[in-house]
């Protein structure tokens, strides 16, 4: 322990000072930090700086590739030093709070030692007095002794004695008052030096603990840069010579087709001068499918077509056509018919009408797998929006496959609700649940978070990865929709969207991660954010480059060695799961009012002092959904006071006349609904005690398979696949009022 005395009883002075030193190395602490953290968000920015240079460096040559794994690479890096500012600013904010409350406990120590400074100063003030009580009691008692030995007269002896008796007894008096004070003081001097030590015990503790944190961060940081140089390494062992010229091949269709032989021929006069031989047209229609006439979808006519122009070096001049106009160029090894055909196909303008004009998915692939192609006719499509039109033909040829999908933007109608199939559920994986805690109620909640989900999966089984295996994990968006109706005025509804992504991780893939001291890098792109107003990813586990400039995208990669730990963690705490999830960001979507909401709501009361009417209107709206499907479980909870003695509606509903409550259970609401999903609900209750007062109405509704963001996830780089995505919406807090 801290000798409590010191120096003519000065330790309490010294142990004070020292405590009050503490405070000063906390604050230079903090400094230090927040100076490092300084440098590091400089070099993170000169970082970010250097991968935009980067990016724009030339793109010519088959050197260009290797430019984007430097981007890449040096915007992981900046954001790795970045992540570190981030944790040095958070220590720093801990570090102020620690000296803000050392201040204090400073503050209160010494009011609690009140006391012992005072036996201090009692003991100073009497040592003092006690070595001047001896000194003067010694002149006094040699002075007497003097007198006596040189003869003076018995008066000055006697007064001399008189001097030295009562210098004796201040003398005697002061080593009493001496003997109390100090053992006061060495009672109150121990209580506290040990009071100091347990400050200064604690002080030096505090301040490891925050080095350690420091350190940590630093380590970490160090951590994840490592893991970024060996994935700029693995991407550079891969870049071989041999793939980046075939990206250059590829990108510049330099072609793999050798010219054909071209063999003289004899020009024949006669042809030449009664000109080109009349070309033959045709019209041929695609075959209606599931019984409709031919010509249903329109017919291509060779008659109108516009025969494009040859120039005199025999390339074909592009026409001027409309950007949605879709090119076909027919080859034949028929030398009687012309060798080229444009043909324009306008996009068939959507029909206001009944869906029953419109094209669906099924009967459009069934309509182009009915066109026959002979086997010395090859079909190519070009898309119009390229600068210049291919030279080579072979270089730029689509396969049938992806013509379909390009005739599938112009015939279906947007927001179009998937057709429905019979087809038995595909198999149960034990992959995700993934499901957001807000369920509606009980009967439209979802299944137990220990209730596996149904999904396709793909490759081994969760329980028995290895770690050559790509590792799957899935992912679900869950969001909820708050909406407030007030009457039957669109503009003053509020709308608030917001959203979680969730992913889940088999139990196999711990082992794999355990095991495997530089897991690969698990990254993912965050796509179609575009609608999204804020993106609050998980700092603990996430990184993510706040200077991506993509509106529509975003990159995040997981910090492996915290997920590795937060994975081992929720093993350990339920080491039967099959799966568990870990919860990734939240988000909230940018609303438009009225027409971001999947219901619109309209209420009127009418109300008498006998009865009352209730009216609700509402609108199934799918142009608020990135993918419309129906919403299911709809639920209408209306509260009515008044004394109900009886009540009728359309449809029928249920009283609860306990809580004096009327809910209404719909069926499925769609496009596909009566009235395309708009209907009214309808009340009328007889009463007692009315007049009622207007209440808010509750909703409740939810809807799989979509969300209302749009927003989805692909996984970057190798090592994982996705196995299973889910998606869903459900209501949070949906009212209306009169």
């Amino acid at each position: 322990p801290v000798s409590p005395y010191g120096e003519k009883n000065n330790g309490f002075d010294v142990l004070y000072h020292n405590m009050k030193h503490g405070q000063i190395s906390s604050k230079e602490l903090t400094d230090f930090i927040r100076e490092r953290s300084t440098i590091e968000e400089a070099y993170a920015r000169s970082m970010t700086k250097l991968a935009k240079s980067a990016g724009n460096f030339s793109q010519l040559g088959t050197f260009a590739p290797v430019w984007d794994v430097f981007k890449s690479s040096t915007e992981k890096l900046a954001s790795c030093h970045l992540e570190l500012v981030r944790k040095l600013q958070e220590l720093i904010k801990e570090v102020q709070k620690y000296v803000d409350e050392q201040a204090k406990a400073h503050k209160k120590t010494k009011e609690e030692v009140a006391s012992t400074l005072e036996a201090v100063q009692n003991i100073q003030t009497i040592s003092q007095a006690l070595q001047k009580s001896k000194e003067i009691y010694n002149a006094k008692t040699v002075e007497q002794e003097r007198l006596r030995k040189e003869g003076a007269t018995q008066r000055d002896v006697d007064k001399a004695g008189v001097k030295a008796k009562k210098a004796t007894e201040t003398y005697k008096s002061y080593v009493e008052k001496y003997a109390t004070a100090k053992s006061e003081f060495e009672q109150k001097m121990a209580e506290t030096a040990q009071k100091f030590q347990d400050i200064e015990e604690s002080h030096i503790l505090h301040m490891k603990e925050i080095i350690q944190s420091y350190s940590q961060s630093v380590d970490e940081t160090h951590i994840q840069i490592g893991e970024v140089h060996n994935e700029f390494v693995r991407n550079m062992e891969n870049t071989s010579v041999e793939s980046l010229i075939q990206k250059l091949s590829e990108s510049k269709g330099t072609g793999k087709e050798r010219p054909g032989p071209i063999e003289f021929e004899e020009c024949n006069a006669a042809v030449a001068t009664e000109g080109a031989k009349p070309r033959k047209r045709k019209t041929f229609a695609i075959p209606g499918p599931n019984g409709a006439p031919p010509g249903y979808y329109g017919a291509i006519d060779f008659q109108n077509a516009n025969v494009p122009q040859v120039d005199a070096e025999g390339f074909c001049v592009r026409p001027e056509v409309n950007e949605n106009d879709i090119l076909f160029i027919f080859d034949s090894e028929d030398e009687d018919e012309p060798r080229k055909f444009h043909v324009e196909i306008k996009p068939v303008q959507p029909n206001n009408g009944t869906h029953q004009n419109r094209a669906t998915i099924d009967e459009l692939k069934a309509s182009i797998g009915n066109i026959i192609l002979s086997p010395s006719t090859s079909v190519r499509l070009y898309l119009l929006k390229e600068t210049n039109p291919p030279q080579n033909a072979a270089n730029h040829s689509r396969t049938i496959q992806a013509q379909t999908c390009c005739l599938c933007c112009s015939l279906v109608r947007p927001f179009s609700p998937p057709k429905t199939s019979n087809a038995s559920p595909p198999p149960t994986a034990p992959l995700a649940r993934a499901e957001s805690s807000s369920s509606l109620s009980s009967n439209a909640s979802v299944s137990a978070s220990n209730t596996p989900t149904v999904g396709t999966s793909r490759g081994p089984s969760p329980v028995t990865l290895a770690s050559q295996d790509a590792l799957p994990i899935a992912v679900a968006f869950t969001e909820s929709v708050n909406a407030y109706f007030k009457g039957a005025d669109p503009t003053k509804c509020i709308v608030k969207i917001t959203g979680d992504m969730t992913l889940s991780f088999p139990m196999g893939i711990i082992k794999v991660f355990t095991t495997n001291p530089s897991p690969a890098v698990l990254t993912f792109k965050l796509k179609n954010t575009s609608k999204l107003e804020q993106i609050l990813p998980n700092q603990q586990l996430l990184y993510s480059d706040p200077s991506q400039s993509d509106s529509n995208s975003k990159d995040f990669w997981f910090n492996m060695q915290a997920l590795t730990s937060y994975l081992r963690k929720a093993s350990d705490q339920n080491p039967s799961a099959s799966y568990y999830n870990v919860d990734i960001l939240k988000y909230q979507v940018l609303s438009n009012g009225i027409h971001s909401t999947p219901l619109n709501l309209a209420v009127y009361w009418k109300c008498s002092p006998s009865t009352t009417d209730l009216r609700v209107d509402y609108r199934y709206n799918p142009e608020s959904m990135a993918s419309p499907g129906p919403i299911s479980n709809v639920q209408i909870l209306v509260p009515v006071d008044g004394g109900v003695a009886n009540m009728q509606s359309l449809p029928t509903g249920i009283w609860n006349s306990e809580q004096n409550k009327f809910l209404w259970k719909l069926n499925d609401i769609s496009e596909k609904s009566d009235n395309e999903g708009a209907g009214s609900l309808r009340a009328k209750f007889e009463l007692s005690s009315g007049p009622s007062t207007p209440t808010t109405l509750a909703v409740q509704f939810m809807s799989e398979g979509s969300t209302l963001s749009g927003v989805d996830m692909e996984l970057q780089g190798t090592g994982y696949r996705l196995s299973l995505s889910k998606k869903r919406f459900a209501t949070g807090r949906y009212m209306a009022d009169c």
